[in-house]
């Protein structure tokens, strides 16, 4: 390779990068899944398009891809926190693990039906496409400005990292069963690879998470090499529970939850950047992807890929789905949600590699047959998730745009930070003195600023636009304090009160008194309930924000909870 053409493709690296970020500015705007953007842009900068770059080095894209993968599943779970456990560890476990089995199935049956090939290989084209991309799901999500119920957005964030290691497992497991020629050890290839990827990768995560915690408490660094030795830490876990054939995706997951709930001196700075590296990663890997694939030589597979692609969508996601929460008494609504939230993406094509990289047949149709399924996945489910939220009535409404704020960690107290809060126009907190801040035990006052001068008797003086508090609080009292110094526009209340009801209920108020007061019949047992009882038992334990339930002419909605109990009901009069 000659000097000036290493140069030229640092250039265009550089240049397609800088385009996808550009272009993911014009993608928000029309509800296009950036992961598309992002591929189509490889596409044209490949063999088939105006680029021209000639890429087909499978071993480079497998080695890449792969880690491109780790550090998007170590950033999803250092996002991942602990309290949504409450009400979705169980219910995306079960999509994570029954759920991708059962769309493996019925997906790898249709394909052996629909091209003719012998059922193994058939089951697995249904492994490699039978993991969904919630980063994809979640990021047009946020693009699009919707708030989901936690019970659903839990549920998709949880399934997110736990899947992709089932699918990975039913991949290898049947790519080793093809190369079998002794089919009585079929059945212990199966069991010793499932203990082996699932042991060794929940070992692993855990042990490894706690090591790299500690790690990053302990060690005196600056604070710019926290975060390198975060991504480090979780590679290296990556790497070495492959190596001893455990499920690495699952490893890394896990210990991204650990370090992401590990209160630490610089987790702020840890999460941006790895929220950034996370993006290069995506980029990164869906040009590559791109690159990869030869559009001229899909054309034989584009009848058969919509069929397969139907099947996926409609057939096997949504009847895998209803199994997988049928015993968690999910609402339908909720259910059909997360039935259309199968985005496809990086991993299926990644794991199409898979099969090329064993040196089975029919190699090319597997990538190629996949990489048109994910396209149709993107561009079909990926431009209507926004819509069909507000069609299904699972979003809340928006809420007031937290407020900028300053954060300084205390270093000899892990679970305290200084947080500093400008007072903007219109703020609720204008007009009183700082003394009066409804305040949690948790946080402590410690001054105010005015003009750069720290105020020396806050009870006297009273907030002005423009001042800064300053607060000593935990890092769970932030949500509040953010609800606290919010500027007070009235869109999202006007819509919040739309949404909850112009009424406000006590969660100790008796059933039977609201059943007389708006003419509703009740059953004596649910009538000696209080509402926060009944709400309770309606949703089987785990009542979430914007839950409702019609009684006669009124709605009762959940309108705030505390993490374990319901703090208020809003009720709503039918029109």
């Amino acid at each position: 390779m000659t000097i000036d053409l290493t140069y030229q493709y640092i250039f265009l690296s550089g240049l397609l990068v800088m385009l996808c970020v550009v272009a993911s500015v014009l993608t928000r705007r029309i509800g296009a899944p950036v992961l598309l953007v992002f591929l189509v842009l490889g596409m044209l900068a490949g063999e088939d398009g105006i680029g021209g770059i000639k890429f087909d080095d499978f071993n480079v894209a497998f080695l890449f891809g792969n880690i491109a993968l780790a550090i998007i599943i170590f950033d999803g779970g250092l996002g991942t926190k602990t309290q949504s456990f409450r009400v979705s560890l169980k219910p995306a476990l079960s999509l994570a693990t029954v759920g991708v089995i059962a769309t493996a199935g019925i997906t790898g049956y249709a394909a052996h039906i629909i091209l003719g090939l012998p059922l193994l290989d058939g089951l697995l084209i249904g492994a490699i496409v039978g993991s969904t991309d919630a980063a994809a799901v979640f990021g047009l999500i946020r693009s699009a400005g919707l708030d989901l119920k936690e019970r659903t957005s839990a549920t998709l964030e949880i399934e997110s990292g736990s899947n992709d290691p089932i699918a990975i497992f039913l991949t290898i497991t049947l790519v080793q069963l093809l190369q079998l020629s002794d089919s009585s050890s079929q059945g212990w290839t199966i069991a010793s690879e499932l203990l082996s990827q699932m042991g060794l990768g929940l070992a692993f995560g855990f042990a490894g998470g706690h090591i790299v915690a500690q790690l990053l408490k302990r060690l005196p660094l600056p604070s710019s090499l926290y975060p390198l030795l975060a991504l480090a830490g979780g590679i290296c876990i990556f790497g070495v529970t492959n190596l001893l054939n455990g499920s690495g995706f699952l490893a890394i997951f896990i210990a991204g939850v650990i370090i992401g709930n590990t209160p630490l001196i610089y987790s702020n700075e840890i999460h941006r950047f790895h929220d950034g590296i996370a993006w290069l990663s995506q980029i990164g890997m869906f040009l590559m992807l791109g690159l990869l694939i030869t559009p001229s030589h899909m054309i034989p597979i584009i009848i058969p890929a919509i069929a397969i692609a139907f099947v996926l969508i409609f057939i096997a996601r949504p009847l895998a789905v209803a199994v997988s929460l049928l015993p968690f008494h999910f609402p339908w609504r909720e259910q059909v949600f997360i039935g259309w939230c199968g985005l496809r993406g990086a991993v299926p094509i990644i794991l199409a590699l898979f099969p090329s990289l064993a040196g089975l047949e029919h190699t090319q149709t597997y990538f190629d047959l996949v990489f048109f399924v994910v396209l149709i996945s993107l561009v079909l489910q990926g431009w209507t998730i926004a819509p069909m939220a507000r069609w299904l009535k699972i979003e809340l409404p928006p809420t007031s745009p937290e407020p900028n704020y300053l954060h300084l960690t205390i270093k000899h107290d892990l679970d305290k930070d200084l947080l500093i809060y400008p007072i903007t126009a219109g703020s609720s907190v204008i007009g009183t003195s700082a003394t009066n801040i409804p305040l949690t035990d948790t946080c402590q006052m410690v001054g105010v600023i005015r003009h750069g001068r720290l105020i020396s008797n806050t009870e006297e003086q009273k907030l002005i636009p423009e001042d800064q508090v300053m607060i000593l609080a935990t890092s769970e009292a932030r949500a509040a304090l953010g609800r606290i110094f919010a500027p007070d526009t009235q869109s999202p209340m006007l819509k919040a009160k739309r949404f909850f009801g112009e009424f406000a209920l006590l969660p100790n108020a008796k059933m039977a008194d609201l059943a007389k007061e708006y003419s509703f019949e009740l059953d004596p047992i649910n009538a000696e309930m209080t509402v926060e009882q009944y709400l309770t038992k309606q949703f089987h334990g785990t009542p979430v924000v914007g839950d409702r339930v019609q009684l006669g002419l009124v709605k009762i909605i959940v309108k705030e909870t505390d993490g374990i109990r319901i703090v208020s009901v809003g009720l709503k009069l039918s029109a």
